[in-house]
Order: structure tokens, then C-alpha cells, then sequence
């Protein structure tokens, strides 16, 4: 299957200090690829590298084809790629509708409502439309910054760490989410994650970073999961 999002061989610094080594991805479109990894590997720099929020050193990132390594932010957010960071980065002194509408400004003006399909992925969000987004539980928050980034009706959904600090009935809640929109198809889903059980049960394939390197991928089905594991356990 070809990938819709490519990072070949980059490199990223902060300074002096190198985050990511010869790092290499495919996220193909209709699946669930899943980076792990524990704290610190460069995950997140990975991520960032991907949606142009951090230059990265050497190697390229492609969409669909096309080179767009040194394509600003939001020239990436208008062909459809879409990022939930970790901690949601939701506005809290915005209500809900509000927040929501934040995820449309990349659309043309003629699309910028709130699609119908978001209340029936996230019902809860439906009665919250008026209450503020720094009144709702951590949980109801990143079902917010998932439903603000499906908003822009993206090609490529990024999720970083989407079970972070959650209780676990809304973990319960954002898998069967992931699992529908792969169902669905037309999109390809990142997601970077430190917890195994939730990764095996979405991801069609998966990376695993050390140091800022990749040193497994390969299918979720069929993998070593005592060697996956190692990497994640501190």
C-alpha cells in the first residue's frame, strides 16, 4: 500500500543536541500507524518535524508524493494533515463551539462549519456546546482536541499520547473513535503512544523509537511483543 505521509532519513537538533537520527516512517492511507517509545526518545519531535513545527537538520518529508520539508505549518494543515498535541492545547477560555471552530480556519470559507458526524464521534460535546473548555474534565478535553482536529475534515490525523492522564472509560471512547475512522477509510492515523495495549489494539503497523532512532517496525499483527516491550519499560 503506498503512504500517504513519508519521512525519509531525517535529522533533527535542537542546538547542539540531536533529537532524531536517521529516522524513517510511512503512514499509509486506511491504517493506524503507531509510533512507541518511552519519554524522551524524540516522539514528539517526530511528530513536530512532520507537521513543520520544528526545521528539521536533513532528509525529507513527503505528502502524497510531494516534498513538503520545508512547507510552513499551516500550508501542511491546508493539504490535510492534522495534529492533536500531547496535553491538548485546547483554549480554555473559549467555549466548546468555539474551540471547535478554531479547527476550521484552514478550510475554504464556504466549508467552515462544524460537521454533524463530530457530535456523533463525541455525543458528549454536543450538550457542551456553551460551557467553556477550561470547565471540562482532562478527558472531555482531549475528546475536544481530536473532535477541533477532525473538524478540518483532515487526510492525516496525528495523535500524540491521546491516552495521557485519561480515566478509562474515554480511553475506551477515543479507541472505538480511531477504530471507526480507519473503518472508514480515506484517512491515514498516526498515533504515538506509551501504552501497549491500546497501540496493539488499533495499529496495522508500528515503529518503535530509542535515542531518537527507530529499532523496530514492522505489522502489529505477529509482532515480538516481549521485544516491543523492552523498549518501553524504563
Amino acid at each position: 500500500m503506498e503512504a500517504m505521509l513519508t519521512v525519509d532519513n531525517i535529522d533533527l537538533h535542537y542546538g547542539a543536541a540531536q533529537a532524531l537520527r536517521s529516522v524513517s516512517l510511512d503512514v499509509p492511507e486506511g491504517q493506524v500507524t503507531c509510533v512507541l517509545g518511552r519519554n524522551g526518545v524524540g516522539k514528539t519531535s517526530l511528530l513536530k518535524a512532520i507537521v513543520g513545527q520544528m526545521p528539521v537538520t536533513s532528509g525529507k518529508v513527503s505528502w502524497n508524493g510531494h516534498d513538503i520539508t520545508s512547507r510552513a505549518p499551516e500550508d501542511r494543515a491546508r493539504a490535510g494533515v492534522a495534529y492533536v498535541p500531547q496535553g491538548r492545547e485546547i483554549f480554555p477560555l473559549l467555549s466548546v463551539r468555539e474551540n471547535l471552530q478554531t479547527g476550521l480556519f484552514v478550510l475554504p470559507r464556504a466549508e467552515r462549519t462544524i460537521p454533524d458526524e463530530i457530535f456523533e464521534l463525541f455525543p458528549v460535546l454536543k450538550d457542551m456546546l456553551s460551557r467553556r473548555g477550561g470547565d471540562l474534565s482532562g478527558g472531555q478535553q482531549q475528546q475536544l482536541a481530536i473532535a477541533r482536529a477532525l473538524a478540518m475534515r483532515p487526510k492525516l490525523l496525528i495523535l500524540d499520547e491521546p491516552t495521557e492522564g485519561i480515566q478509562p472509560s474515554i480511553i475506551k471512547d477515543i479507541e472505538r473513535v480511531i477504530a471507526l475512522l480507519r473503518e472508514r477509510g480515506g484517512m491515514a492515523i498516526l498515533l504515538v503512544e506509551q501504552y501497549f495495549d491500546f497501540a496493539k489494539a488499533l495499529a496495522d503497523t508500528f515503529a518503535v523509537m530509542d535515542r531518537g532512532e527507530v529499532v523496530m517496525s514492522g505489522e502489529m499483527t505477529g509482532a515480538d511483543e516481549a521485544e516491543i516491550l523492552k523498549h518501553l519499560t524504563i
